[in-house]
Formats: structure tokens, C-alpha cells, sequence
């Protein structure tokens, strides 16, 4: 009975609380994300949040990995929820949170939109029936335009001229073509279909027709030119769980398998170190590649829990022939393909002609030990064939990269939670012989103070095809580093959060004709004095060795480059927002110095059923390494951060229109200017120029739920 009053008087004073538990993307997305880099799949890392956020965790279901893959608690936290539960039993209400030691209100807050309490009785209707009567589904349509008219949509292109040079490469003729266009509409079109109930089921499909691809149900294409599809199914059929379609998986610590939820280096400086197993996942997005296509189980038998897969998926690829013989009159020619393409877009007959042309197949098994909540033991392999072999074109720095039709990686993986303090590690090896490892530690020191350690090495031929483990590169394969990060919270007004990564990378890389070496570090303050005002300065700086030419041999020179952010949010009503936000960058390379700076006006407001969103930012950036990376809202399920580069004005107004319950609509228009001195202005390169000095864009949605 007590109890229960406690939790009565918890549920009246925490109402409103609970009830808005809308996330503010903008604000997760620029705590984890490392926003100025141009080298990170967004689109990815926020399909994944979304899907967190649209699949609630089960409080009274959960896993310690499945709480920390929300980057939201500490380690000191996940072991105070997890006493709490084993010393009460399950939650009875969302708002039990605020008896756990060490869980404060801005905590809770951040956590209710990805978190809910369940009773864990099983739904004994038919599949069916839960199916059409599950409230988590909609169907989500959307419309994107780009406004000026683009030289690959033109009838009228200027014609390619191609030299036809001898063996003495002396020029001999000229041959004279008319390029490839866009075959489709600028259209860009996108729906998504998606109904689930955590524990129990998942069905979705998604399609996509890019701008510049065509509608149509010839040449082997149905309609739009990508399609996804999943069924999942939990607690069935004698498994776990059982996925058909298209998926992907989360282990260890990302070496052989790492698709999901993983930020990287940013403003998260300690949480964001560490990777999560989740297992088997659905896959939703619209990027094509980077997923598994076919059929996944998994099974737990006592304390082990078995998954295996097998996919097929179709790459993209320029299939090319060399011939090996010395007699050229003979033939002995073999096929291969310089790289998997993985832009996914077919506009012109040249994307077209290398679509599909790569057959890849993939059987993977991982094995994990958990005899409690504190330890997990476990082992990974995936084996990969391709129809075609792979070899890139050979220069210097990428002499060690994967050659062949066929690799397989295995890898062992551990976690031990001791006290405040979490281990975790993970090895592996490719077939080249080439080794990645990682280890490390997060742990809160004190209420007020956490850490996290990592130590990484990947060798040069090391070869992870769906590996995403914490790297300076974008992939793994090269590198040596040690990061140290650190978060000091003294109350809930201030927060200071620092990291220093030194990094090193033993052999070539592009642009780099030599073994070199660098740091980053980072420091970030944040000021809260109230729920209504929330301020933050951050400074960053990254250290990379690159060649420049001298007058015999290039050299090594370093290149530092620097980044500033101030940063305001301030609510001046319960209907209005505002958001200042000035950011700048200076790279020093030898003698060249360029810089580049952004300044943001956000004003964000509701009237009646409406929501506006606006923004008004100034930029001017000296170059594609000073482009200004910056968060905006977009319509929901897509991500938007793009590069502001050179000068000018950028604008977006979004309204948000719920006309039913059942119905949203949004509505977005965004346009750039640029102040370009010269007399004829064009915005863009190759096919997607556009004449005159503004890049505008419309974009439209609708969600319905059933």
C-alpha cells in the first residue's frame, strides 16, 4: 500500500513530464554526433535512433547492452536501475525511474521517449489479429524536389570531347559524343510502410526513386528503382527471433559486424566509446548497401545464445577485362570489378549499366555466452563470396587493400561490469592474416565524474566489409590510437566534456605518401541555469600529416584544423523557441590558412495545429575543408545536415499540420543564395549544375497511422 501511494504521488507530480515525450532531434543529434565531419553516415547512424525511438525498450525486459546503446545512461546508472529491479522486482510505473539512486529528472526526461513499462504476459490472439491491431504502424509518403533546373534534366547538353592519342600519347584525333543525361523525372519519391510490437513482430517495406532515376517495369526494374522489405518475428517457431528480408547486426564491438547506433567521436565523450550488442536488426533505410538480405534466426539454449545468417545481395560494380595472355592474339581474360559502388543511384545509363552486376553472399554465425548480467562471452565469423573479384586500381597506399572473390573474419569479444567500471573488448582476424583489435573501459569515478578508455589497432590488411568499430578513418583498416575521454557533471547546471584521441596510421594513405601520425581533442561547457535556457561552447581541434610537393621528393606537413561553436537555446514561451548558434573553422596547413564561419538564427513556434520551424544562417567558408556542418530540422524519418561552402545566405521554413489524430502532414522549403562575384553564376558540378546563383528545394510528407 505504501508503495503504491508513493507511486500515485510520483504519477500526479511527474504528469506533464510524461506526457511529452517527444525527443528533440536536434538536440540528441548534436550531443552524438560529430556534426562537422563529412566522412559519417548520418542517414544510418539516425535510422537507427529512430528505430530505438519508434520500438520502445521494455524497462522490465531489458539488457544492460540494450540500455547503454542509447548512449543516455552511465555505467553507475545502468547498475542502480538493474539493483533497483532486483531488489523491488519490475517497475510498476514509468515514473518508479525517480527512485533509483543517481536517476535525476533531466535523465528521465531523457530516456522517456525511447523507454516504456510493460507487463511481460504473453498476447495469445492470433499473429494476424495482433498484427492489423497493433497502434505502432504507419505509412509514411514523401515528395522532394530540387526547383532550378539542373543541366542533366535539359534536352540541350554540351557535347563531350574525347582525345584519341597514339603510343606515343600524342594526340591524333578527337572524338566527339553527347553525354549521358538523367533518364528520369527530379522527382525524388519515398514511402515507407511499418507496423511492430516489441517482443512479438515487425513487417515493413520501404521505396525509393532518387531524383534522376526513372519509374518504370522494364530493363529488370519494378517500378522504383530500390525496395526493402522485413518480417520479424520474436518468440516463434521455436526461435528467438526469426528475420526475413532485409537486416542487419550489431555485435561485440563493431569489428566484423557494426551496423547500428554508433556516434563516434563528438560531444558524447565517454558513453559513445564503447559499442553494444544488439544482435539481429531490422533494416529500414534507403541506403543500398551496408545490409543483409535473407534469412537470420537467433536462439537462446540456457546461457548461450546462438544467431546464424545467410544473405544474398546484389552490388553494384564496373565489370572490367584484362587480358593475361602475351600472345594478344589469345585470350585469357579475366573479369573483375575496381570497387562496390554504393551511391545507389541509376540515373543515366552509365549507373545503370553497373547496377546489380555483383553477386555477393554472406553466411555469418555469432555465439555469446551470459551467464548474468555482467558478463558476456562470445565469438563471430562471417564468410563472404563474390561472383566477380574485387581489385582496385593499384597505386601506392592501397596495395594491401582486399583483392579476390572471397574473405571471411572471425572475431572473440568480451564484457565485464565490475562495480561503477565496464570492460570490453574485441578481436579479430581476416583471411589476409591482418588483425583489429579494440579494448577499453567506461566507468563513472563518482556521481559527479565519468571516464571512458580506449586502446584500438588495425592492421594495414585488415578487411571488415560490415565492421564499424571506433576508428579515426572511416573504416577500419590502417590505424593505431589511444582516446581518453572524460565527463565532469557537478550539478545539474554545468557539464564540462573533454577527450583527447592520438592516433597513427603505419602505412600510406591517400594523400599521405608516408607512415604519419595525429591528434584530436575536443572540450565542451554546457550551462543550464533552467529547463528554458541551455547554452553551450565547444572547441575542437584535429591534427593530421599530409604530403605536399617539394622539389624532389613530397614531403610531410602537418594540417590543424580548428572548430568553434556557441550555442543558445531559449524558450521564451511554452509555444516558442529560439536557437542562436555561431560556429566557425580555420585550417593552417604550411603557408595556407583558410577559414571558414556560420551564423544561425532559429525560430521555432506553434499556432493552433500548426508548428513552424525557421531558420535564417549567414556563411561564408573558403573551401570544402571550412564547410560549415549544421544540424536542421527536416521532415520526420529524414536527416539533414548539410555543408554551408562559400558565401552566402541559407533559409528553411517547415510546417508541421496535424489535421486528425491519425494524420500528419509536413511541408518543407529551403533555399540557399550565393554571392558570387562572377558574372555568370552556377550552383553545382557536372549534371546537377544549374544556372544562376540560389539552390532551392521543396519537400512534402505525409503520415497516416492505422
Amino acid at each position: 500500500m505504501k508503495r503504491f501511494l508513493i507511486i500515485l504521488f510520483w504519477f500526479v507530480s511527474c504528469f506533464g513530464m510524461a506526457q511529452n515525450e517527444e525527443i528533440d532531434l536536434e538536440k540528441f543529434a548534436e550531443r552524438l554526433f560529430q556534426v562537422q565531419d563529412e566522412n559519417i553516415s548520418y542517414e544510418d547512424i539516425y535510422e537507427s535512433l529512430l528505430l530505438l525511438y519508434s520500438n520502445k525498450i521494455n524497462l522490465n525486459r531489458t539488457t544492460p547492452d540494450e540500455l547503454s546503446s542509447l548512449y543516455i545512461l552511465n555505467q553507475g546508472q545502468i547498475n542502480s536501475f538493474f539493483d533497483h529491479i532486483d531488489r523491488n522486482g519490475k517497475l510498476l510505473s514509468i515514473n518508479e525511474l525517480q527512485a533509483i539512486e543517481s536517476f535525476d529528472l533531466e535523465t528521465i526526461r531523457a530516456i522517456l521517449p525511447f523507454v516504456t513499462v510493460q507487463e511481460s504476459a504473453v498476447d495469445s490472439r492470433p499473429f494476424f489479429q495482433r498484427l492489423f491491431a497493433e497502434e505502432n504502424n504507419y505509412l509514411l509518403l514523401r515528395y522532394t524536389r530540387r526547383l532550378e533546373e539542373q543541366l542533366g534534366y535539359t534536352e540541350a547538353l554540351p557535347l563531350d570531347t574525347f582525345f584519341i592519342r597514339d603510343e606515343n600519347e600524342l594526340v591524333v584525333d578527337t572524338l566527339t559524343v553527347p553525354p549521358s543525361r538523367y533518364r528520369g523525372s527530379p522527382n525524388k519519391l519515398y514511402g515507407r510502410f511499418r507496423t511492430s510490437h516489441k517482443g512479438d513482430f515487425s513487417v515493413g517495406f520501404t521505396f525509393e526513386k532518387d531524383a534522376g532515376e526513372k519509374f518504370e517495369f522494364q530493363k529488370g526494374q519494378n517500378g522504383f528503382d530500390f525496395y526493402s522489405f522485413h518480417l520479424l518475428l520474436e518468440n516463434k517457431l521455436g526461435f528467438d527471433k526469426v528475420i526475413l528480408g532485409d537486416y542487419q547486426m550489431q555485435v561485440g564491438q563493431g569489428l566484423v559486424f557494426g551496423a547500428g547506433f554508433a556516434s563516434g567521436k563528438g560531444a558524447e565523450t565517454v558513453n559513445a566509446v564503447k559499442r553494444n550488442t544488439l544482435g539481429i536488426r531490422p533494416y529500414t533505410s534507403v541506403l543500398e548497401s551496408g545490409f543483409f538480405r535473407g534469412i537470420a534466426t537467433s536462439k537462446r539454449v540456457g546461457d548461450f545464445e546462438i544467431t546464424a545468417f545467410y544473405s544474398k545481395l546484389e552490388q553494384d560494380g564496373n565489370i572490367q577485362v584484362i587480358n593475361f595472355a602475351t600472345d594478344p592474339t589469345d585470350l585469357d581474360e579475366q573479369e573483375f570489378v575496381n570497387s562496390i559502388q554504393n551511391t545507389g543511384f541509376h540515373r543515366t545509363e552509365r549507373e545503370l549499366n553497373i547496377k546489380d552486376q555483383l553477386d555477393e553472399k554472406s553466411i555469418g554465425v555469432t555465439i555469446e555466452f551470459r551467464p548474468n548480467r555482467r558478463l558476456t562471452v562470445g565469438i563471430s565469423g562471417l564468410n563472404t563470396d563474390y561472383s566477380v573479384p574485387l581489385q582496385k586500381r593499384p597505386n601506392n597506399y592501397n596495395q594491401f587493400e582486399f583483392k579476390g572473390d572471397h574473405n571471411y573474419i572471425v572475431s572473440s569479444h568480451a564484457s565485464y561490469s565490475w562495480q561503477n567500471f565496464s570492460f570490453f573488448g574485441e578481436g579479430a582476424r581476416s583471411k589476409s592474416g591482418g588483425i583489429g583489435a579494440v579494448a577499453g573501459f567506461v566507468a563513472s569515478l563518482s556521481p559527479a565524474i565519468d571516464m571512458g578508455f580506449l586502446l584500438r589497432h588495425y592492421d594495414r590488411d585488415f578487411h571488415s566489409f560490415y565492421g564499424n568499430a571506433f576508428s579515426e578513418n572511416s573504416r577500419t583498416i590502417n590505424e593505431n590510437g589511444t582516446y581518453w575521454g572524460l565527463q565532469i557533471k557537478p550539478n545539474r547546471k554545468h557539464k564540462l566534456n573533454v577527450y583527447y584521441d592520438k592516433f597513427a596510421f603505419p602505412w600510406l594513405k591517400f594523400r599521405t605518401e608516408a607512415p604519419s601520425d595525429g591528434y584530436e581533442y575536443l572540450l565542451r561547457y554546457t550551462y543550464s541555469p533552467s529547463r528554458q535556457i541551455s547554452l553551450y561552447a565547444q572547441m575542437r581541434q584535429q591534427s593530421r600529416q599530409v604530403s605536399v610537393p617539394s622539389e624532389n621528393v613530397n614531403t610531410l606537413q602537418e594540417q590543424i584544423k580548428r572548430n568553434y561553436i556557441f550555442n543558445i537555446d531559449y524558450q521564451l514561451q511554452s509555444w516558442l523557441d529560439l536557437k542562436t548558434k555561431v560556429q566557425s573553422s580555420t585550417l593552417d596547413e604550411g603557408e595556407d590558412f583558410t577559414k571558414g564561419i556560420a551564423i544561425i538564427q532559429d525560430v521555432n513556434f506553434e499556432i493552433w495545429k500548426l508548428k513552424f520551424y525557421t531558420r535564417m544562417a549567414l556563411f561564408d567558408a573558403d573551401d570544402f575543408n571550412n564547410a560549415q556542418y549544421v544540424y536542421e530540422n527536416d521532415v520526420l524519418y529524414a536527416f539533414s545536415i548539410p555543408a554551408y561552402i562559400g558565401t552566402g545566405i541559407r533559409n528553411y521554413v517547415m510546417v508541421r499540420y496535424d489535421p486528425l489524430s491519425n494524420t500528419s502532414l509536413w511541408i518543407r522549403y529551403s533555399r540557399t543564395e550565393f554571392k558570387n562575384a562572377a558574372a555568370t553564376s552556377t550552383v553545382g558540378s557536372s549534371l546537377d549544375l544549374a544556372q544562376g546563383d540560389t539552390a532551392s528545394e521543396i519537400k512534402a510528407m505525409v503520415r497516416i497511422k492505422f
